[in-house]
């Protein structure tokens, strides 16, 4: 089993929303690490993407100019899109 170190922090949240997770007996600290989880994944994503703009512009730019250099070949849903 992997240990993982854990901080402690202070959230201010909805009262309502938090008696009501209790009540259902929700572990607010692990809904609240899974959303965080996701939110940096999505926000590293997007990074990303905004990182490598340029060059996803001057691939798309090439392939206008040149067709994809596999489309001869290629077999897949979508192929037909491709010039040769």
């Amino acid at each position: 089993m992997v240990s993982t170190t854990k901080r402690k922090t202070s959230m201010t949240l909805d009262i309502e929303v938090l008696d009501c997770a209790r009540a259902l007996e929700i572990n607010v600290s692990a809904v609240a690490e899974a959303a965080l989880r996701k939110a940096i994944a999505e926000a590293r994503h997007k990074q990303w993407l905004d990182e490598n703009a340029d060059a996803f512009a001057a691939q798309a730019d090439w392939h206008e100019r040149n067709g994809h250099p596999l489309a001869e070949i290629m077999c897949a849903p979508g192929a037909n899109v491709w010039s040769a």
